[in-house]
């Protein structure tokens, strides 16, 4: 009951949230980007809180827990290093250039950077926004349905029911500002799980005598072959693809606030991976004392070490916030992705052009809905890990879009060519590796020669045609200052 209790107020809290930002929601730019007016607090941890999503607490610390520390540190340092060059490097390009163009979402802007009157490059990238962010909210609704299934022993079934009409909720009234204010408390409500779960789990281990080191032999082994470890950073490449991170940039207040916003964005998502970690870590050595039912042996599910971690170590009353936190790792990110689904939607095809901004809004609600929906039935249907399903969104997104970004901020000789050269091999390199190429004994993470393979295809189609025209070099050359 306790919990129960605490699952209701938390989802109140979010509704209320939704109303009232849909209150302050006159236009389809305001329900997209908040109309550029969120400031770099709620910017930086709304980036943070979509970027983690239920990976943060249930997929990371699940690997370390099966795998000891070769898995979580080495995507740790690729993701920190990712996401700090991503803010330092894209952030203030984007936020100035995107405002230039009058470009609210990542198709358009590139449609207007490359002056492409023939809509190629929009309806390209919003089929790969469409395809991989589909997939992305399913891994979400996932992490959900583990949350209600292990905290109120609902079917699986019933858990995905619940976790879509949650979601969709207060995403469908308010929009971005309702998600991104959502995502400010969620994200704080993580860092606060984390914290008291590690602390917590540390005590209940000190002066057992268990030996972590004796019970996994390869807990704090990170040593691995260069291409494993080369495969496992390569998740930082991913940052500078991800629509729904980008639309943070997109809606940041301005340019000035980007610094600040870094420094709270990274210091936020470093204390959140190490404590993550350190969860899985010490979730070995309470397994040992008390297992744990449901996450160890051969029918366990990995990926449930920091909800039996909770289950056991809290009151059900306090259980029932820490769980919330999951439940919000979930909305956070999930949210944002649907949020960049429906605008993809309204924005970029021109199925939408002939209504006006408040029916657009309409439509753009619905649309939430409508995808929602869709990831339900894949979530459903699909067998695959927290893990697997959020490094296959993740990766799509990185190769097809990541080396575009970069250059189409530094680089002024970047031709349209060059960028649906990119976008195409990068996503179909995605697919091709992760489907039929396997090395035995290495994990080699197919965004590795994604973004490689587009960022030289992107360079080497944009030298052998034709330059772009003294408008589009004029507006680049206008956003460097």
């Amino acid at each position: 009951m306790g919990i129960s209790i605490q699952f209701s107020l938390y989802l109140l809290l979010m509704l209320g949230i939704g109303y009232y930002s849909m209150r302050k929601t006159k236009n389809n730019d305001d329900f997209i980007i908040g109309g550029r007016s969120l400031g770099p607090v709620t910017s930086a941890i709304s980036a943070g809180a979509s970027d983690m999503s239920s990976w943060l607490l249930l997929g990371l610390p699940g690997a370390v827990f099966a795998a000891g520390l070769v898995d979580g540190v080495w995507i740790s340092l690729g993701l920190v290093l990712g996401a700090y060059a991503n803010w330092y490097v894209v952030a203030p390009r984007l936020r100035a250039y995107t405002e230039k163009l009058n470009a609210v979402t990542l198709p358009t802007y590139l449609s207007n950077r490359f002056d492409d009157t023939s809509g190629v490059l929009k309806y390209v990238s919003t089929a790969v926004i469409l395809f991989f962010f589909t997939l992305y909210v399913a891994s979400g609704l996932k992490g959900g349905t583990l949350l209600f299934a292990h905290s109120f022993g609902a079917t699986e079934q019933t858990a995905l029911i619940i976790t879509t009409l949650v979601v969709v909720s207060y995403t469908f009234l308010g929009g971005y500002m309702a998600v991104c204010w959502t995502d400010l408390i969620q994200g704080l409500l993580m860092l606060c799980a984390l914290v008291f779960c590690s602390m917590m789990a540390f005590f209940a281990i000190s002066g057992s005598g268990v030996d972590i080191a004796a019970v996994n032999p390869k807990a704090f082994h990170f040593t691995t072959t260069w291409l494993t470890g080369a495969s496992l950073m390569a998740w930082g490449f991913g940052y500078f693809g991800q629509p729904h991170i980008l639309a943070r940039f997109i809606g940041i207040r301005g340019v000035e606030d980007v610094p600040k916003a870094r420094r709270i964005g990274m210091s936020w998502m470093i204390v959140c991976l190490v404590l993550s970690v350190s969860i899985g870590l010490i979730g070995i050595g309470y397994n040992e004392i008390a297992p744990m039912a449901g996450v160890a042996g051969p029918d366990g599910n990995k990926e449930r070490i920091f909800l039996a971690l909770v289950s056991a170590l809290f009151h059900p009353v306090f259980a029932g916030f820490i769980l919330a936190a999951v439940l919000a790792a979930v909305m956070s990110t999930a949210d944002s992705q649907l949020l960049v689904l429906t605008s993809a939607l309204t924005e970029d095809l021109p199925f939408f052009r002939k209504f006006d901004d408040k029916q657009k809004a309409w439509i753009s609600r619905f649309g939430v809905v409508g995808f929602a929906l869709i990831a339900l039935i894949i979530t459903a249907t699909s067998g695959g890990t927290i893990l697997a399903m959020v490094g296959y969104a993740w990766g799509g997104f990185g190769a097809a879009f990541g080396p575009l970004i970069i250059l189409s901020l530094i680089w002024r000789g970047i031709t349209k060519y060059g960028a649906l050269a990119g976008m195409i091999v990068g996503a179909v390199t995605i697919f091709v590796v992760k489907n039929y190429i396997k090395i035995e004994g290495e994990y080699f993470y197919e965004l590795l020669p994604g973004f490689i393979l587009a960022f030289i295809a992107i360079i080497l189609v944009s030298l052998i045609t034709a330059k772009p025209g003294e408008e589009t070099l004029q507006k680049f050359d206008e956003s460097q200052t």
